[in-house]
């Protein structure tokens, strides 16, 4: 008896008898790879795309009847290293892999991925080709990064309220005693003062819509509600002259949140990209679908993974946002306006947060997306 067998044996005397194990027809297995994470192309001796899956039919943004029988150089770049990974393996047969290739076309714009190409053994003519997106980590890095954000404002607002607004009472206090008996000449200085110190206790307040604890009244939301208030507002006022286009998924369920709560967010975040719009040709696009399947571990909401299927996308066609900003942009402060606070972000991400969802951006050239995920009721 062979090795194997023994074990085997000794596995199944432990175990019993174990149930057999049901092979997976070829439709099954056509499912299975149709459902991967991952992009993934199959193509001839001649480059020509003979299947892709879902996950690559997101990444070109195109329908998979229409990529088969292709040319993979209308998706690929012709100057890209997969095509010599794919030399590679039809050589030698074996699989490659290449990291940080750089893939930015009309279709999928700049992203930075891991190639991995192997042969098909039943068929020496056809090649696997997979690509995966190192942004995906980046993304999760992000989302903790915003919610430590909100986390670091609310400490942030806690400090202001306590530290600053008592001292400026008192110093408001001194300048209009001063200015009972000041010359006319001077009064123009505590004047000075007592409007910088209110200005100071605006900002103060602001800062306190912070809290610790959220006064939020959660209960079913009709989240293209919420939406059509807020194009409403936008049309009638800081978005007059840009389009705003809506495409809604009219079957989704009502979001669990509270509805003044909601329409702040996402009136920043539309205003945000009215502002960066603002040329001839601006346009702004309100979306929202159900991604079926996703469930996110978030701290501090459950102990189990919180389900967050309804997204809301708000994507405009502006200048898009600092390479140099993008790594901080919910910190408090950061902003690309010279009158601008920095904090309607900080407070978006904040109330985000406290509705136990997520929110992240994706920005690529006159394309820029804020994408909110939040539970259902």
């Amino acid at each position: 008896m062979s090795m194997f067998s023994k074990f085997h044996a000794t596995k199944m005397k432990k175990s019993g008898t174990l149930p057999p194990i049901k092979t997976p027809t070829p439709e099954e297995t056509l499912s299975i790879l149709y459902a991967l994470p991952e992009a993934i192309l199959v193509v001839d001796k001649d480059d020509r795309i003979v299947y892709v899956n879902a996950a690559a039919e997101a990444l070109f943004e195109t329908g998979g009847s229409h990529m088969q029988g292709e040319p993979l150089s209308d998706f690929v770049p012709q100057d890209s290293p997969a095509y010599g990974l794919l030399g590679q393996c039809r050589h030698d047969h074996c699989r490659y892999s290449e990291h940080g290739v750089e893939l930015d076309t009309p279709r999928t714009g700049p992203r930075n991925m891991t190639v991995q190409v192997a042969p098909v053994f039943d068929d020496a003519r056809w090649v696997v080709l997979s690509m995966h997106e190192h942004s995906i980590a980046k993304k999760i890095g992000q989302q903790l990064s915003h919610r430590n954000v909100a986390r670091s404002v609310t400490a942030m607002a806690r400090l202001l309220a306590h530290e600053v607004k008592n001292p400026l009472s008192g110093i408001r206090g001194a300048a209009q005693l001063l200015e009972q008996n000041a010359e006319e000449e001077d009064r123009t200085l505590t004047r000075l003062i007592c409007d910088e110190a209110d200005r100071i206790v605006a900002l103060v307040d602001r800062m306190e819509a912070f809290s610790d604890k959220p006064q939020l009244s959660r209960q079913p939301v009709n989240i293209h509600r919420v939406l059509e208030h807020v194009r409403r507002v936008a049309e009638n006022g800081f978005a007059k002259g840009i389009r705003i286009v809506e495409m809604y998924d009219p079957s989704l369920p009502p979001v669990l949140g509270d509805r003044d709560q909601l329409i702040q967010v996402f009136l920043n975040l539309v205003k945000n990209a009215a502002e960066a719009c603002m040329q001839e040709g601006g346009e702004i696009i309100i979306s929202t679908n159900y991604q079926h399947g996703v469930r996110l571990a978030v701290p501090g909401v459950s102990a189990n993974r919180q389900h967050l299927p309804l997204v809301v996308q708000i994507q405009d066609n502006g200048s898009g946002i600092p390479k140099e900003l993008r790594q901080n942009l919910f910190d408090p402060f950061v902003t690309t306006k010279s009158s601008g606070s920095g904090l309607g972000l900080s407070l978006v991400a904040k109330i985000v947060d406290d509705h136990g969802g997520i929110i992240e951006f994706d920005c690529q050239p006159k394309k820029t997306i804020f994408r909110v995920m939040l539970p259902v009721a």
